[in-house]
């Protein structure tokens, strides 16, 4: 599953125009450092990737539907922040090194 979350994922990005710099797939969430146009907001973002993936997932895998708490494949929220306080290459190195 993780392998269809990262492609599409990485199909979300392409189709928009943002280049996903680092992506690591944890079992109970997503680690992204994406670049993106200045305008584009974060919550579209989040709001197009979580649920266009969502709606294919639970399409493609029905069976998934047993084991989520509602209708949503993603859990509400998500935390975003701008490279500014550490550089690209810690966030980088950061988001390679989460263990799944």
């Amino acid at each position: 599953m993780a392998l269809r979350i990262e492609a599409l994922i990485r199909e979300c990005a392409e189709i928009n125009g943002w280049a996903i710099e680092e992506l690591n797939i944890q079992v109970d969430h997503v680690h992204m450092l994406v670049q993106l146009k200045p305008d584009i907001s974060v919550s579209r973002v989040v709001q197009l990737v979580k649920g266009g993936s969502s709606r294919i997932l639970r399409e493609e895998m029905p069976e998934i539907k047993e084991f989520l708490w509602g209708e949503s494949f993603w859990a509400d929220g998500y935390f975003a922040e701008t490279v500014g306080k550490c550089t690209e290459a810690v966030i980088k190195t950061y988001i390679k090194n989460q263990s799944p």
